[in-house]
């Protein structure tokens, strides 16, 4: 990916969620456990990548060690987030209800979210000589210069002030 010089931030206003999801391979040689897990999640991204009006803004993708998998995702609102949770149509509830099935709570593979409800104004963001990431790879960059120079100017930005 073309690496992008000088300072960036995200072109956001308003709220976002941030939803960070994650699996951890409690016991490597367990294959059949863990790779249906790991293999379930890019479908869903996919799936939601695919319906702009999911609320799925886009995700990225990150390793810890050779055990963990995580994915920072960004979405519009918990209420879009939750109702793709909760629909049975779609394939996350057949991925968690198999996931219950084959591990439930056997230990051979760990499962994580943690959910951030960020209101307009809550959040800056800068990337200096990076490629596009995270939340502006999701919404596009503005240059990080006039009011967008200093961290404080950037959360009036995000307020959309």
């Amino acid at each position: 990916m073309p690496v992008n010089a000088e300072r960036y931030s995200a072109n956001y206003q308003g709220p976002v969620v941030v939803f960070v999801i994650g699996m951890r391979i409690n016991h490597f040689l367990k294959f059949g456990k863990w790779v249906p897990v790991a293999r379930s999640m890019r479908p869903m991204i996919e799936e939601l990548a695919a319906d702009p009006g999911s609320g799925f803004l886009g995700a990225e993708t990150l390793r810890q060690g050779l055990r963990t998998v995580l994915l920072i995702q960004y979405w519009r609102d918990f209420e879009s987030l939750e109702s793709y949770a909760r629909d049975r149509d779609q394939k996350h509830w057949p991925a968690w209800t198999a996931f219950n099935k084959a591990i439930g709570s056997d230990g051979t593979v760990g499962i994580f979210h943690e959910t951030y409800s960020v209101p307009a104004g809550g959040f800056e963001t800068i990337y200096g000589n990076m490629p596009d990431w995270g939340l502006g790879k999701v919404a596009g960059l503005v240059p990080a210069t006039g009011s967008r120079n200093e961290a404080r100017d950037r959360m009036r930005a995000s307020a959309g002030n």
